[in-house]
């Protein structure tokens, strides 16, 4: 071959790239620039965690991070910031939880480090001293039945390690938490131990939202750290009659009001039609709320200013919803969906971020074939950015509700899971747990999403 022929060859063997997707293609780069070089989302975090900190529904905090979000939405630039008035349930942790092992063995034992999981029942001041039964699982439970009444189920189930996507772990181990009460309350227990949702290599214990079957008695429900778990593991084996004092003091209160938090950027054309992006503005007391849901919230706040930034004009209305009450009762994400059906709005596509600041893998989605297939032809142009694993089925708790109100489209950004886990719903979920440039990668790949589903969908 004639070496003056070789660049036209090479040339015919590269896939044809359109003017649209060049000009796509340069448009996710400036959006790059602008994210990494003047994103407010690192700073935006550190706010809401340092100064509101855990805002769980109900809560003072709760109020304080709504005011937060006003403002860091108008700072973004949005032309409309509003609440949307929801009621959400007040469920209160109280005085810090107890427990310890009460056994004939004589040897040292420090108290256990637990935490109640929310809407849990409290034990009463006095506390309760009880035999411990240990089951391994649901099956477990029910092949012990005969034993149970009068002692605290010690749920000793273990966070499965062999699932690479971490999430399936979760899955699979979380009926423990949202039923495990009621399962013991069946056979008489008086409460439950939970085995924390985690394979963080430390002690903290990971709290969650639990749920009681009426048909039986509410009973108080904790989570203890791992390493405390396999310590009353091994004490049970060498006392079969070691107990266990408990005492919470949790309590639910009647429901209040709360607010999703809503910025808008109009639309040049189509302006009802909606494009939703969001994350969830409460979380756990026990924590400052960095990966969940922080980072979902500042997030979405900055595909808002970069829109802003870059003088970009999406042709649907763009609402950043930074959601209440995800935690222990999705009561915000259900008010958004009731009112957009209600007012028949037109809901183009929904996007939420509620997996961690950690850096970006993809996007799962729910949607039907076509738009699927549109989307997984934007991969070439998110790949660059970390973007390449768009084939996963999901969606956000938050705009779930608005998927099975309306169909609507809907995705998640899907982080790297191996540490996301470590830190769920824990006291060492805080501000310093993020890196800034993940966080910001996140958000850029949101952006970038946003704009190329404003154009296509």
């Amino acid at each position: 071959m004639r070496k003056h022929l070789l660049p036209i060859v090479l040339t015919c063997l590269l896939p044809v790239v359109s003017m649209a997707q060049q000009q796509d293609s340069l448009v996710l780069r400036q959006m790059a620039d602008e994210v990494l070089r003047n994103s407010i989302a690192y700073e935006n975090l550190r706010t809401l965690t340092k100064t509101v900190g855990g805002r769980l529904a109900g809560s003072p905090q709760m109020v304080k991070a709504e005011q937060w979000g006003v403002k860091a939405l108008k700072a973004a630039g949005a032309d409309t910031v509003y609440l949307q008035e929801c009621m959400v349930p007040h469920w209160v942790r109280g005085e810090k939880e107890e427990a310890r092992i009460v056994s004939k063995l004589r040897d040292f034992v420090s108290p256990l480090n637990i935490l109640a999981l929310g809407n849990s029942v409290g034990t009463g001041k006095a506390g309760l001293t009880a035999p411990v039964l240990e089951v391994a699982s649901f099956e477990d439970l029910e092949a012990k039945k005969d034993q149970v009444k009068g002692k605290i189920v010690f749920y000793n189930y273990h966070f499965k390690p062999e699932f690479i996507k971490t999430f399936f772990s979760y899955r699979d181990a979380v009926k423990y938490r949202g039923q495990g009460a009621s399962q013991a309350a069946k056979y008489g227990a008086v409460a439950i131990i939970l085995r924390s949702m985690t394979h963080g290599a430390n002690n903290f214990p990971h709290t969650g939202a639990m749920s009681y079957d009426s048909a039986y008695p509410k009973i108080p429900a904790v989570a203890i750290g791992l390493e405390d778990a396999d310590r009353l593991s091994s004490r049970l084996k060498k006392d079969n009659s070691a107990q266990v004092y408990l005492r919470t003091n949790c309590q639910m209160l009647k429901d209040t009001i709360g607010h999703n938090v809503i910025g808008e950027i109009r639309g040049s054309k189509y302006p009802n039609q909606f494009i939703t992006v969001g994350g969830h503005l409460d979380s756990w007391d026990a924590a400052e709320g960095a990966h969940d849901d922080g980072a979902g919230c500042v997030q979405s706040i900055e595909v808002l200013r970069t829109f802003k930034a870059m003088g970009l004009k999406p042709a649907r209305t763009v609402r950043v919803v930074l959601f209440a009450n995800e935690e222990n009762g999705t009561r915000g994400g259900r008010k958004y969906a009731e009112l957009a059906k209600q007012r028949n709005e037109q809901h183009v596509f929904a996007l939420e971020s509620d997996a961690g600041g950690f850096a970006p893998r993809g996007f799962t989605s729910t949607m039907p074939a076509d738009k699927k297939a549109k989307l997984l032809s934007w991969r070439p142009l998110l790949e660059p950015y970390g973007f390449y694993d768009l084939d996963g089925e999901g969606g956000g708790a938050d705009i779930g509700h608005l998927h099975q109100a309306l169909g609507t489209p809907m995705a998640e950004l899907y982080p790297d899971t191996q540490r996301y886990f470590d830190v769920h719903h824990a006291a060492n979920d805080v501000f310093e747990a993020v890196n800034k440039r993940e966080l910001e990668l996140g958000a850029m790949g949101m952006a970038g999403l946003i704009y190329l589903v404003d154009l296509y969908f």
